[in-house]
């Protein structure tokens, strides 16, 4: 495989292989026209909800978490202490929310006569993708990022490495690096299958039934729209997807706090920093420049955008995470993966500055297994000489020490400056833009849902800045 030559074939092997169009929807300047290419799909929500049920996907429980709930209670303020409900979305065929990803690119592949399905992940998409092709009786390649270049595997990438392989899935493993994207292409070039990115509209629009069911769910157990729904945040799909079906329920006032775990200072293409992270989903190292800048994704244009939908947005540490599962378990007989328990760390927290009449939503949880189990993350961890302790939040520092929290007071969460990411955004788009037309900027403030003037401001500085 010659890599240049791959990559200078890339705009043609996408469209080939999503059957996107992507020019079709760009503007004379940045940015396109979102909505229509989140419409190409061909697909309307009640499409996608009849897809998903013939598919088994969907219609998961909402669960109250009265234990974890009083606990809360229990440290709050008087009257304070809002009521935590769960999605569970492990109860999906494949075990996590991401089988509503992969019921879309499966159905299309079928139907428009691909040969298979292809997508490169080292997360519980792979799973889902090969879970809900074989329900079309399709074959699939999950491309993943596995090792590291000693040939030490990350515990939860191979774990779901086993899964995508139970469901019949070919799994090419790599070691970390920037050759995933090339060998995908090549391979999609190769097989003709299907890109089941998952930043296309067909894995971004199957995100939507969960943001529906969550709020008409809600609303039929407690009379109310959540006041909060926490999304664990990293290439932003699921807090698009969650916002967009919230929307379209009536849900529009709640709001969407997304969460991430801290992995600051660790860099996630990085062979030394590889496996010295115990979470591979879930973090700020996807989190943070994906929201500032989404279009760094394996297609031309990001469907899913955070920004456009996250009215805050927060981190735990890696210990906090690893604490609240435990609780989850021991207390609401729930044990489930960290992606979600990630957002749960952090609706602990946020709950309690919330009357007891409030209602905070979870949005997901997944499955969880011997790779993705504590015991394994924290013994890797050791074996690495990362230091596992017990004490407060700020011991915690990614890649050296993993702090656990001794008790529940100790749990917190950190502040992530949403309109830091939205400068960061504009730096990056006006290197590549230059000067800006009034379509562009109706565009850009529409993708960092904020105001034009707010972003001609921000422009106008940067470029004082910039010199």
């Amino acid at each position: 495989m010659n890599v240049a030559e791959v990559l200078g074939r890339k705009e043609v092997i996408l469209q080939d292989s999503t059957g996107i169009d992507y020019a079709g929807y760009a503007h004379r300047g940045c940015g396109v026209d979102y909505e229509a290419l989140m419409g190409c799909t061909g697909y309307n929500l009640d499409q996608v909800f009849q897809i998903q049920r013939g598919m088994g996907v969907g219609g998961t429980p909402l669960v109250e978490l009265t234990n974890l709930t009083a606990l809360v209670r229990r440290y709050a303020e008087p009257g304070k202490g809002a009521r935590l409900f769960i999605k569970d979305e492990a109860a999906n065929p494949s075990g996590s929310f991401k089988d509503r990803r992969a019921s879309l690119p499966g159905h299309y592949a079928k139907h428009r006569g691909y040969p298979g399905v292809l997508a490169a992940t080292s997360g519980n998409y792979g799973a889902a993708v090969a879970c809900q092709a074989a329900k079309c009786s399709l074959p699939v390649i999950v491309v993943q990022e596995a090792f590291d270049s000693r040939g030490l595997g990350q515990p939860e990438i191979l774990e779901k490495g086993r899964r995508c392989a139970a469901f019949g899935a070919e799994v090419m493993q790599l070691s970390v690096g920037p050759e995933l994207f090339a060998v995908a292409l090549a391979t999609l070039e190769e097989t003709g299958y299907f890109n089941g990115s998952l930043y296309t509209p067909f894995a971004v629009q199957g995100v939507e039934t969960l943001g529906y069911e969550l709020a008409e769910q809600t609303k039929a157990q407690t009379g109310k729209y959540p006041r909060m729904v926490m999304v664990t945040h990293a290439g932003g799909g699921n807090v698009t997807g969650t916002a967009r079906g919230l929307r379209r329920a009536g849900a529009g006032n709640t709001e969407i706090v997304g969460v991430s775990v801290d992995l600051s200072g660790l860099h996630m293409a990085s062979d030394s920093d590889f496996n010295r992270k115990s979470f591979t989903t879930g973090h700020t190292g996807f989190g943070i420049p994906f929201a500032s800048w989404p279009d760094r994704s394996d297609v031309p244009f990001n469907a899913a955008r955070s920004l456009r939908y996250l009215d805050s947005y927060c981190t735990v540490t890696q210990g906090e995470v690893f604490y609240i599962t435990e609780a989850l378990a021991q207390l609401e007989g729930l044990e489930r993966g960290p992606a979600g328990n990630t957002s749960l760390a952090a609706a602990c927290v946020l709950a309690a500055d919330l009357d007891q009449d409030e209602v905070v939503v979870v949005q997901e949880t997944e499955y969880t297994g011997a790779g993705k189990h504590p015991t394994a993350q924290l013994a890797l961890a050791r074996s690495l000489g990362i230091e596992i302790t017990l004490g407060p939040r700020n011991l915690d520092k990614p890649g050296e020490r993993i702090a656990i929290p001794e008790n529940w007071q100790q749990l917190g969460v950190t502040p992530v400056d949403l309109d830091q990411l939205r400068r960061s955004y504009l730096r990056r788009a006006a290197a590549q833009q230059g000067t800006f037309s009034t379509a562009d900027l109706d565009f850009v403030a529409e993708d960092l849902n904020t105001k034009r003037q707010w972003v001609e401001e921000q422009l106008h500085s940067i470029g004082e800045e910039d010199g």
